[in-house]
């Protein structure tokens, strides 16, 4: 009998995504059908609806939903959702759509028909109110607030049928894992509870220091990295999982760590991301979400530790996969080894604070990379990447 903490809601997983049998006809029949363009977010969430990361949604949110989810991360049933998944239509378009009709979403990328949506709803909403009360700001520098602001004036809500996972299954094939595929490969290692280690960077030893915190408190630690669209300068996620995969085979006890990715994008939403992300692991079967400095923030929108403290706000019974809250990491040349304020008694001039944007800039400026920052192993294959850069 598995351990493992239970999807979200309590229930089943509910992955949209159509039976294969059955894809060709529908999707001749989607052919038919209006098309409602999905920006790159929406597409990724079509996806994490087809793989099930979303359960227990049954499509895009409608009216009551939204406005609940906003102001007291709660879904018109009561049921706890911290951050807004809604598809928006350019007013004309959302004019032609009846209620109940049947639309074509489509990746507005490449073209391809992502899924079919029955489209119940018809919405404008308070753009201010949502940046306001999911990003804290209303400041269209912030990444994830200004993507709400420029976004089509009306939202269309209803249940979806995905058709497609677009290119991730084929792209990644040994790093694209469904919730059902993580929790069936927990359970064959006998772990019983998982930590997951949120990541879109290559893992320096700050990074490796928190998993290998996570591997002591509970089972093994599942390195879940963003596959979805990312910011200007991030390293690409194949060269990524190149530098995580070299961590891991030189730095880790075999069978103790799962690489894998999934296709979110990020909303930089610093708090609030965080607890979608604990909502999402518990999706994919894991106990602990492992939550450091700044957890999914951007720039200085949010405090170090907002992140941490806004899990001891939420009610009984919201989540069931909980924080690894751990304090900011360093290197201590005194300690000869990584540390934190709890558990380092030395002053400051004895900490080499190890920043990911300090490593990117050694890197591209070709100066050497002290192993207090990164192991050597994942240097190499940096470095690789960084010299392709300059061909």
């Amino acid at each position: 009998m598995s351990k493992l903490v239970s999807p979200h809601g309590g229930g089943q997983l509910n992955p949209l995504l159509l039976a294969e049998v059955e894809r060709a006809e529908v999707l001749k029949h989607a052919e038919t059908l209006k098309q409602v363009p999905m920006t790159s977010r929406e597409t990724s969430d079509v996806i994490m609806f087809a793989m099930g990361a979303y359960t227990p949604l049954n499509g895009f949110m409608g009216e009551k939903d939204w406005r609940g989810c906003c102001e007291d991360m709660k879904l018109a049933d009561g049921l706890f959702w911290p951050i807004p998944v809604t598809l928006a239509a350019e007013s004309d378009l959302a004019d032609s759509i009846e209620s109940g009709e049947e639309v074509a979403l489509v990746d507005a990328e490449s073209g391809e028909i992502m899924a079919v949506m029955k489209v119940e709803e018809k919405y404008a909403i308070d753009k201010e109110l949502e940046c306001r009360k999911v990003y804290g700001t209303t400041d269209a520098k912030h990444p994830g607030a200004q993507k709400v602001l420029e976004q089509a004036d009306v939202n269309l809500g209803g249940p979806v049928t995905a058709l497609s996972e677009g290119e991730y299954p084929e792209k990644y094939p040994d790093l694209f894992l469904r919730p059902a595929e993580s929790r069936a490969l927990f359970i064959e290692k006998g772990w019983h509870q998982a930590s997951a280690f949120q990541t879109r960077n290559p893992m320096h030893r700050s990074h490796e220091y928190l998993a290998k915190i996570a591997v002591e408190v509970t089972d093994g630690v599942f390195i879940h990295q963003v596959l979805g669209k990312l910011k200007a300068g991030d390293i690409p996620a194949e060269t990524r999982t190149k530098a995580i995969q070299a961590m891991i085979d030189n730095y880790f006890v075999p069978g103790t760590v799962i690489q894998a990715g999934y296709p979110i994008e990020m909303r930089y939403a610093g708090p609030r991301e965080a607890l979608f992300h604990a909502l999402i692991r518990q999706n994919f079967g894991c106990s602990h979400l492992i939550v450091g400095r700044d957890h999914a923030g951007v720039g200085d929108y949010y405090g170090p530790f907002d992140a941490q403290h806004i899990f001891d706000t939420l009610w009984d019974g919201a989540l069931e996969t909980v924080p690894l809250k751990i304090d900011i990491t360093f290197y201590c040349n005194k300690c000869d080894g990584m540390a934190t304020a709890k558990t380092c008694p030395h002053g400051k001039e004895d900490q080499i604070q190890v920043s990911g944007t300090e490593q990117r800039r050694m890197l591209s400026e070709g100066e050497e990379v002290p192993t207090e920052f990164s192991r050597p192993e994942v240097i190499a294959v940096l470095r690789e990447y960084y010299a392709s850069l300059n061909e």
